[in-house]
Order: C-alpha cells, then structure tokens, then sequence
C-alpha cells in the first residue's frame, strides 16, 4: 500500500506540471529528485532534459527500463483535481503513469537484493514529435550507459485495466511527414482561365495520393497515406497563387517507407507538370518503427503472466498505425515494448482522458520482474 501510494503521488505531482518539446525541466528535476531520494546514481541533461538513474548490484544484465517526460499540447478538461496547472498543456497519452511506474519499480529493486546486474532508469523527453530518442543517442546514451536490452510499457485504453499485450515483430508503425508545396499563378475567380489554379491542383493531389496504398503497396503489407492539412493564400474571390498540403505515412518496413515516398514525389511532379505548376516535396522520417525481436518476447510475457496471470496477457496483439519514438531505442539494443490496460477510458489525447492509477503497481511489478527474471 505505501509503494501504491507514493507512486500515485508522484503521478499526480508530474500530472501537475505537463511540458513539452525537450522543455521538460521541471519533469525532469522532480523525476532526478525522486531517484536521489531512492539512493541511486542520476545523470541529468541528456539530449537535452533526458534523466537516467543507475542502480547496480553487482555483475548480471545491464536493463533499461524507460519511460517519457513530455506532454502534449491539449487544454485538459479531465475535471481530476490534480489538473495541469499550466493552460494548454496536458498529460493526454499518461506518460506521467509511465514515469511513475519506472520510478515504482526503481523503489521496488532498490528493496531488494535477490538479483544481480545494472538498471538504467531511462525518463526521455520529446517521444511525442519523435525526436528524444535520437537527442539522447546523438548524446551518446549508449556509450555512457551500456545495455544488454531496454524494456518500454504504454497504457492503452480499449484493454482492460492491468491485462498486458504485445507481440513479435512490428507493433506500432513508423510516421513518415510530408509537406506538399504547389506554386500555380493566381488571380480574379471570375477570370480562370487567366491562372494556374493549385486549389485544382492540389485537390487532384489528394485524391491520387491514396492510390499510392492501393495500387502500389502489396494487400497484405501495412500502410497508411493520410492528408491532414490544406493551406491556400486565396481570398473569398481571388484563386490562389499557393497551396500547401500536410500530412503523414505510417508503415513497419524501410522498403515500404521508401516506396511510399518515391511514389508521392512522382505524382505530385506529375500532376504538376501536367498544369504547368511547380511543386516542392518535403518528406521527413520523425519515427522509426516499433519491432519487438521475438528474443525477447519469452521474458516480457513471463513477467508479465508473473504479476497478473496467463489468462491476462496477450501475446498476438494485432500491430497498430500509431507510432512510438521507443522504436529507435530497439534498433541499437534488443527488448521489448508492451502495452497495459487503461479499460474503458477516453482516447489518448482526448482532453478528458484520465489515467486509472490501479496500473501503476501492476505496472511497476512487471518492470521490476523484467529485471528479477533476467539472465545473461
């Protein structure tokens, strides 16, 4: 009961004071203070407000157990009377659950001493634009802090509250983004065959570009295209000279993200050139994707049936479009990331969404269980 209630209030603390985009410094002290407070090691400033407390035990596995800093950019209308003191800033994806759980189960392995080896509590900042992991490992996190695997968790509403899921292989999507911009010649609306209209232009874009998925990627691949932006500099009665439109492309394979971004550059230079138009393509690669190596599978999912049963956890859970900047972390060291039940609750990123505290043991248990269970 008394490691449930600290690690409800130090969600409630961080759920307190949400910050974004590697700004993260008071998150980030309150976490560092945690940990001193616990009796580890705590390097801070990495990559930017990236925090990691070192706890060892001797010879054994070098394990990273991580979590995120940042929040998003919501107004918070959870109505929960610990609410964001900060106007337009919200913990909506509960990752200060997430932090709370690392810190829990840093709590848990500092009270024990049936294990061996080295733990790296990992807090990152910036998972939300895909852009902590890769500051931290620019940093050199790998060299200053060595490890045999790295271990994430992420709550999901959708699934019941403590049940675990995860899988082999890919499991949450890369997110490729994409900035289309047409220059057309504007000019009066009552005189169009005076112009190069891109508002034409652009809207036959949009339509080709869902082609891409269905004509040119394989049924049975994953792969998304979504247009989510349109942006003109035209008036109520005059065409535009400008249009830009934006979006994202999710997939799990490079080759795929590579068709799909060659096949949008030769669509849009297409239907441009066709018009007489100009066009300028923009496509960035923000996440990698998320792929679980099923050598690690077997511990996850032992550590997970360890804490609430076999019957509660899922190990074929079907991949999802959405993304994780975890995913980056795998492609240097092995491990696995996991998701634990939210139950019934509003979406991620919903402002009224609300973290069901009943994870946070659960959550700390399994993390802790990850490193109890390890061996070289």
């Amino acid at each position: 009961m008394e490691q449930l209630a600290s690690a409800t209030r130090w969600r409630h603390d961080l759920h307190r004071i949400p910050e974004t985009d590697f700004a993260e410094v008071a998150t980030a002290a309150y976490v560092a203070d945690v940990l001193v407070e616990l009796g580890l090691e705590v390097h801070t400033g990495i990559g930017g407000t990236g925090v990691v407390g070192i706890l060892r035990r001797g010879d054994g596995p070098r394990i990273g157990l991580r979590a995120e800093l940042d929040a998003l950019n919501i107004t918070e209308a959870s109505g929960v009377p610990y609410a964001s003191l900060h106007p337009g800033r919200m913990h909506a994806c509960g990752h200060d659950g997430h932090m709370a759980m690392v810190l829990g189960a840093a709590a848990r392995l500092r009270a024990r001493s049936d294990w061996s080896g080295t733990v790296y509590f990992v807090f990152q900042p910036d998972e939300e634009h895909g852009h902590g992991a890769r500051a931290m490992i620019a940093d050199g996190f790998f060299d200053r802090f060595p490890m045999d695997a790295i271990y994430g968790i992420h709550n999901m509403p959708g699934l019941p509250v403590g049940n675990f899921a995860t899988r082999a292989g890919g499991i949450m999507a890369s997110e490729d983004n994409f900035v289309i911009h047409i220059k057309g010649r504007g000019g009066h609306a009552s005189s169009p065959h005076r112009v190069i209209d891109p508002l034409v232009i652009g809207a036959e874009i949009v339509l080709a570009l869902q082609t891409i998925v269905a004509r040119s990627v394989d049924p049975q691949t994953p792969a998304v295209v979504s247009c989510t932006e349109f942006i003109t500099d035209g008036i109520r009665n005059a065409i535009p000279s400008n249009v830009i439109i934006k979006g994202d492309t999710r997939s799990y394979a490079p080759a795929v993200q590579a068709l799909l971004e060659q096949r949008m550059r030769a669509i849009c230079a297409g239907i441009c050139a066709s018009y007489g138009a100009e066009c300028v393509v923009e496509y960035t690669h923000e996440f990698s994707p998320t792929v679980n190596p099923p050598t690690h599978l077997p511990l996850a999912l032992a550590a997970a049936t360890a804490v609430v049963g076999a019957e509660r956890v899922n190990d074929a859970v079907a991949p999802l479009m959405g993304s994780e900047d975890f995913g980056l972390f795998l492609q240097h060291v092995p491990g696995t990331f996991v998701f634990i039940g939210n139950g019934d609750s509003l979406p991620l990123h919903n402002a009224g969404y609300v973290f069901d505290d009943a994870m946070l043991p659960i959550g700390a248990e399994y993390l802790a269980n990850l490193v109890l269970m390890s061996r070289l």
